[in-house]
């Protein structure tokens, strides 16, 4: 089974699987510099993250919300969950964060909005699983 589905025209030159993993990878950098780097390759300067939780804009914003987020859950990786789903300028994906014993406590579903250059200029974030507080 395909790990992509793509829908919509076949001359459709944004790779939306790619652009997701660049996101999964700004959301594992862990230094400061490979975290400035990975927002950089990942998204556009005048992105916006919108998730429950936090809204940010910028590469700055983006870079802090990751760093906060590292912070709380220290060892913890974020792991695609399903297959891209993209069409246009648009995707969609899952996601889960993985703590360091294998277990999965925190999933959600992330609808981003790319640029020509396969950039994130916008995201909706969602949780579907979150542990109880």
């Amino acid at each position: 089974m395909s790990q992509h589905v793509q829908q919509g025209a076949p001359e459709q030159a944004i790779d939306h699987a790619a652009a997701a993993e660049r996101y999964l990878a700004a959301w594992n950098a862990t230094g400061e510099g490979e975290r400035k780097a990975a927002v950089a390759a990942a998204f556009t300067e005048d992105a916006t993250y919108t998730d429950p939780l936090v809204e940010v804009a910028g590469h700055d914003g983006l870079a802090a919300a990751i760093a906060g987020a590292q912070q709380q859950f220290a060892g913890f990786v974020f792991r695609p969950l399903g297959a891209v789903d993209g069409h246009h300028d648009i995707a969609r994906f899952g996601w889960e964060l993985v703590a360091p014993d294998g277990s999965a406590p925190i999933a959600g579903f992330d609808v981003v909005r790319l640029a020509a250059d396969g950039r994130i200029r916008a995201v909706s974030g969602f949780l579907d699983r979150v542990p109880a507080m």
